[in-house]
């Protein structure tokens, strides 16, 4: 019922903040589209601490600027390759295990090392990451488990 209650001032917040109007008619409509959804979900089962993490929120936020920072150095090296095509690459596909244990947990790392240029995450299965690395510096990145641990953290695991 916790994560019902923060979820739906979660939505109801979103909306009023995104629609822009704030007219008795548009409240309402907005408190029960809200309330709907809020509904929808728990009747569907989906309604949990993966579709609510609040108690991740302020974990998120400390790896946001560490994230952000590690996009920036890698933008800078791939720009570097494609300014100056002298500079080598060596692109190859490798595998990475997992440690995340929720499905949350596991996408959050898979879409990190996505939004990191010059690696992407190809495919999943199981607790294995397939990854194509731009070059073997991109790719030693991603092996030294530095995100894997600060995704951990963010998850809430040891």
């Amino acid at each position: 019922m916790k994560h019902a209650g923060a979820l739906f001032l979660v939505l109801l917040s979103a909306w009023l903040l995104w629609s822009g109007h704030y007219t008795p008619l548009l409240l309402i409509l907005g408190f029960f589209s809200c309330l709907f959804v809020l509904l929808m979900m728990r009747r569907l089962g989906v309604l949990d601490n993966e579709s609510a993490p609040f108690g991740q929120a302020a974990r998120a936020l400390l790896y946001l600027p560490w994230l952000l920072l590690e996009i920036l150095k890698s933008n800078i090296d791939v720009a570097k390759r494609i300014l100056r095509p002298q500079m080598p690459i060596q692109p190859h596909l490798f595998r990475v295990r997992v440690q995340q244990k929720s499905d949350l947990g596991r996408v959050l790392y898979a879409n990190s090392i996505t939004l990191t240029p010059g690696t992407v995450t190809v495919g999943m299965d199981g607790d294995e990451l397939l990854i194509h690395a731009l070059t073997q510096e991109a790719a030693d990145g991603v092996r030294s488990g530095e995100m894997d641990r600060r995704v951990l953290k963010v998850e809430g695991s040891k």
